[in-house]
């Protein structure tokens, strides 16, 4: 008798949020570490790491826990999506573990290079691990990220949940992933002025702890001198459930219950025998 496959469990799924999560910062914060420090690449080599650490990551974790990667997912998904409440706060901290993990491997890994270009680990680098109003340079506020964090994960939920529901025409042959990558480098590369797209509580707040326990003592302020860690935390969460909610409203509540079937080929139809000869 064939054995039966294995049912994860909330510590394989767990493990799986830590793995992917992971993926996704060590290719998102590794990038904007070889960008700002060693001022190879651009906005656009940004944009396309972050979306592809999103693909892979989506792909390390999708099969065990459903790839979340992000507390705002998983919140706008127990709201609205029955996903288990009681797997809320854990999912949360693997995948802020997992960012955090991470933002320490590529704070090593970079450690020269940062040190050469901002040896006082300063607000120059921070944005390295962390985001900021503006990226730090622009004349934007705390108020003004808040609303652009809510826009940008209401986005990225909306279309998550597009990209996903099979009631809707969702990505055949397992390329969801890769969609949802794309969707993050379009967010990237038209939302990222006003607080640099951090749409996901744990990509932020795992790695600015990571840069404050390693020499940035500002990590937790803006370049005015304002507490600002809260803002990629709360906006995000509202965000997921604007965009969760309009999703329901405008698309998923005039679905079928059910996934229509695929089309199936017609049967082929048999030549007629061919004429006998005399």
């Amino acid at each position: 008798m064939a054995e039966r496959p294995k049912i994860p469990g909330t510590a394989a799924e767990l493990a799986a949020e830590f793995a992917g999560t992971m993926i996704l910062i060590l290719f998102g914060v590794g990038v904007v570490a070889q960008v700002a420090a060693g001022g190879i690449g651009d906005h656009d080599s940004i944009a396309w790491a972050w979306g592809l650490g999103v693909t892979l990551g989506v792909y390390v974790a999708g099969r065990l826990s459903g790839a979340h990667l992000n507390p705002a997912v998983t919140f706008a998904l127990a709201v609205f999506k029955g996903f288990s409440w009681r797997k809320v706060l854990p999912y949360t901290l693997a995948q802020t573990l997992g960012a955090f993990v991470a933002a320490l491997i590529v704070r090593w890994n970079y450690s020269e290079v940062l040190a050469k270009v901002d040896p006082d680990h300063t607000i120059k680098t921070q944005g390295v691990f962390s985001t900021l109003p503006g990226n730090g340079t622009l004349p934007v506020h705390t108020w003004g990220a808040l609303r652009d964090q809510i826009i940008g994960t209401a986005i990225l939920l909306f279309l998550i949940l597009v990209l996903t529901d099979i009631r809707n025409s969702p990505p055949l042959a397992n390329l969801t992933p890769f969609v949802i990558g794309l969707v993050v480098v379009a967010i990237g590369m038209a939302w990222g002025t006003d607080a640099g797209y951090a749409i996901n509580p744990a990509r932020d707040f795992g790695p600015r702890l990571a840069s404050f326990i390693t020499g940035y003592e500002g990590a937790w302020k803006d370049q005015y001198g304002d507490l600002y860690f809260w803002v990629p935390i709360i906006g995000p969460l509202i965000g997921a459930l604007v965009g969760a909610g309009l999703y329901q409203m405008l698309i998923g509540r005039f679905l079928p219950d059910e996934p229509e079937p695929e089309p199936q080929p017609a049967a082929p139809i048999p030549a007629e025998p061919a004429a006998k000869t005399a």
